[in-house]
């Protein structure tokens, strides 16, 4: 009436085919998370090379900009550490 040994055995089978798809299963979202995070990688290598571009032509118009008006940067300098000043010392 019942076999026990063919449940046993129809048991392993089961495991070996459900342990060999998740094996598969996995390996494929292995792949498809590393090819995601080296789409991911080269966006931000992108932008941050665009960044970089960024800063160094503001860094010269900032460059020029003191350079043009001494005082009158060294004055704006002097007003901030002023007023960051008062700010620190009531908190």
């Amino acid at each position: 009436m019942f076999d026990s040994d063919r449940v046993s055995e129809e048991l392993r089978t089961l495991k070996v085919d459900v342990t060999r798809l998740l094996s598969t299963a996995g390996e494929g979202m292995f792949e498809s998370s590393k090819g995601r995070a080296e789409i991911l990688a080269d966006q931000i290598k992108a932008a941050l090379a665009e960044l970089g571009e960024t800063v160094s032509e503001d860094q010269e118009q900032l460059h020029d900009l003191i350079t043009g008006r001494p005082v009158a940067s060294l004055a704006s300098a002097f007003a901030l550490g002023v007023v960051v000043g008062f700010m620190l010392r009531r908190h």
